[in-house]
């Protein structure tokens, strides 16, 4: 084997990819039979660099025999860790994608060596100031802010910004981005970090305020509830003035009021929200109680499984559920309390990854990855018989490389490609014959060969509304136009809205495979679930997998500018999937468990932390794949009962209890 990337990184799904990783490692130990000259060490050189993201580094390596003499031996392999985040090729030259520390490993007659790289984050290209939202008056103050970007367009938040103010007769400027007016007229602000630069043009009104109030002198809610202030004037010649630029400030521990007037607490307790400009200030007390929207998930049914669960389907009276391995499991729930398998189909694939059926429920589609023959791509299934799937056609033409995830949408399977790390659209209104008519990616100029090798790769996609939302990794989310008409897109020329991108070194830290997992459009928010795990892991051991992750919930009411407003995040736990329906959000938090959250009304802030947790429920088992041990993959509301599929312990159907009532009781239903 050359190199480890060549048969694993172009064709497996992330947590294969690692896995075929740890174990390529110690599949190269020696044995008795092994011909040649005995490796007693390995060394590489450098064993110990510096390095910049989008520079190539490279490696050599010294194999001696016990006497010490040097030895004429190539590296059967060569890899580099986290393999997200930098790429080794067979020769031991390395390019690094990502910040952090890279493990550069190679592999001599059986012996491993090993180098580290401390690699810098890319230099700054350029510094995005967020416009002035409104004039100011004289003596008012608004708060500004600057977003460095490195060349990849991730954000940089370790850089310090300075700013300074190129026309200070008209305002000034403090190093917090803070500006003060002080004369009318126009004034340009600049901001400076690490040899980038921007400005930007604040206009200064004529007039100071007299007077100032901030509306009603009390409110009440409960912890999470946003509470909008909005802040009125009266000018020096008796002018109303609404919304004038003020300083926002609130008192009290756990909450936080942002720059518009918009207030959330996390704890219950009092707080004073003030708003200043110049020497006027005004102040308003909040009361906040706690949110109790807690409720019982009570167990119904459970379907054990022999081996490790992957995604699951519920429809009508069926729930589909993939395998880590080559199954797809049928259950027929019309009793859920004893689901009852129907059928096992077998396929030749490592991992039967993501199952769905079309809205119809004629239609099936079912991902593989790792397949004996190399031909993995899709599969569809005719479900007319729910009970017994069968067969109709495969899609494997320009997919061998492995597909993890699919979402159906009319006659229509956006799919995600393992190899190239692109979006592929499969049409399928003639099932006998389905053909791929668009494929869509970002590009990278660090992406050598494979998707995964340190540059792009796509994870997850969900259509909705003509607009497919894709969960690209280190790029972020990617949105797309298949249909909305926004850009003139269609199913089979996606056109490019728009993408947010997050920093995953600065959230994290080194040694995390990490990027953006999951996708989930509901109301103007989208949801974006983190998917973190060490370099190196075991799928199919029995050890515990530490994990980590969040959800983001992004804000797209502009679709052109989607921005990041609230986040969950599960202490030492990490956010699979997830299903939102109903104002109540659903997911699989791995090895937090099952978990419902109340997601009603506008979110802001942390929504863990606010107390918006409905119900969790611990999904080990002392049956399970790992004993008692939860790693819970996704959620899906259907028919009243809430279905969590979980890696270890298989199929748990769950019934949500009724909201309590101020007395502590619970409501009846319709009642």
């Amino acid at each position: 084997m050359k190199m480890i990337q060549t048969c694993a990184l172009k064709t497996l799904w992330l947590i294969a990819l690692s896995l075929m990783t740890a174990n390529a490692l110690q599949a190269q130990s020696p044995t008795p039979a092994q011909e040649g000259p005995k490796v007693a060490t390995v060394e590489i050189s450098p064993a110990t660099s510096e390095a910049e993201v989008g520079q190539k580094k490279s490696f050599t390596v010294t194999a001696k025999d016990e006497a010490g003499k040097t030895l004429a031996i190539e590296p059967s392999v060569w890899v580099a860790l986290p393999v997200d985040s930098a790429f080794a090729d067979e020769k031991g030259t390395v390019t690094f994608a990502q910040p952090g520390e890279i493990k550069v490993i190679a592999i001599v007659g059986g012996k491993p060596a090993f180098a580290r790289v401390n690699v810098r984050a890319a230099r700054l290209a350029r510094l995005e100031i967020e416009p002035a939202s409104k004039p100011l008056m004289v003596g008012g103050t608004i708060k500004l802010s600057a977003t460095p970007r490195a060349a990849n367009g991730d954000p940089r938040n370790d850089v310090a910004v300075a700013w300074t103010s190129e026309t200070p007769s008209i305002a000034i400027v403090d190093a917090a981005g803070f500006v003060l007016g002080v004369a009318p007229g126009k004034a340009t602000l600049r901001a400076s970090a690490e040899g980038a630069n921007n400005t930007v043009t604040v206009e200064v009104l004529p007039g100071t305020l007299r007077s100032l109030s901030i509306g009603t002198k009390t409110a009440n809610a409960r912890t999470g509830d946003v509470i909008r202030f909005m802040a009125t004037g009266i000018d020096d010649k008796g002018r109303p003035t609404q919304n004038p630029s003020v300083r926002w400030a609130v008192s009290g521990e756990g909450a936080q009021v942002d720059s518009d007037g918009g207030f959330v607490a996390e704890r219950p307790g009092s707080f004073v929200v003030t708003a200043m400009s110049g020497n006027l200030t005004v102040a308003a007390t909040v009361v906040i109680t706690p949110r109790n929207v807690e409720r019982e998930l009570t167990l119904v049914g459970r379907a054990a499984l022999k081996e490790q669960a992957a995604e699951q389907w519920i429809f009508g009276n069926y729930a589909y559920v993939s395998t880590i391995s080559d199954s797809l499991l049928v259950y027929d729930i019309s009793d859920p309390a004893k689901p009852k398998l129907t059928d096992t189909l077998k396929f030749d694939a490592h991992t039967l990854n993501d199952i769905s059926v079309s809205a119809d429920g004629k239609v099936g589609v079912i991902t593989r990855e790792g397949a004996s023959s190399r031909k993995n791509g899709i599969v569809f299934l005719d479900t007319s018989d729910p009970a017994h799937p069968k067969v109709i056609s495969e899609y494997t033409e320009t997919v061998t490389g492995g597909v993890h995830s699919a979402f159906i949408d009319g006659h229509y399977v956006y799919l995600t490609d393992d190899a190239t790390g692109s979006l592929r659209v499969i049409d399928f209104q003639d099932v006998k014959a389905p053909k791929e008519v668009a494929r869509w990616q970002v590009e990278s100029p660090l992406v050598t060969t494979g998707g995964m090798q340190g540059g792009r790769y796509v994870h997850d996609v969900q259509v909705k509304d003509g607009l497919a939302y894709l969960a690209y990794w280190r790029d972020g989310v990617v949105i797309l136009d298949v249909g909305n008409g926004i850009k003139g897109g269609s199913p089979t020329k996606p056109q490019f809205v728009s993408q947010l991108r997050f920093n995953y070194h600065e959230l994290y830290g080194n040694g995390w495979l990490s990027g953006a997992h999951a996708v989930f459009r509901y109301k103007n928010y989208l949801f974006v679930g983190d998917e973190v795990f060490p370099e190196i892991f075991d799928i199919s051991g029995k050890n515990r997998i530490p994990v980590r992750g969040v959800l983001h919930v992004v804000d797209v009411s502009d679709i052109n500018h989607p921005r990041k407003v609230a986040e969950y995040g599960v202490p030492e736990a990490g956010s699979h999937n997830v299903w939102v329906e109903n104002d109540i959000l659903y997911m699989g938090y791995y090895n937090g468990g099952a978990r419902v959250l109340d997601v009603s009304g506008e979110l802001r802030g942390d929504l863990y932390r606010q107390g918006r947790e409905i119900a969790r429920y611990w999904t080990g088992a002392e049956d399970g794949f790992r004993v008692n041990t939860p790693f819970a993959w996704g959620a899906q509301p259907h028919n009243g009962l809430v279905f969590f599929n979980d890696i270890n312990s298989g199929l748990w159907i769950m019934k949500l209890g009724n909201p309590r009532t101020d007395t502590g009781s619970t409501t009846e239903p319709g009642r």
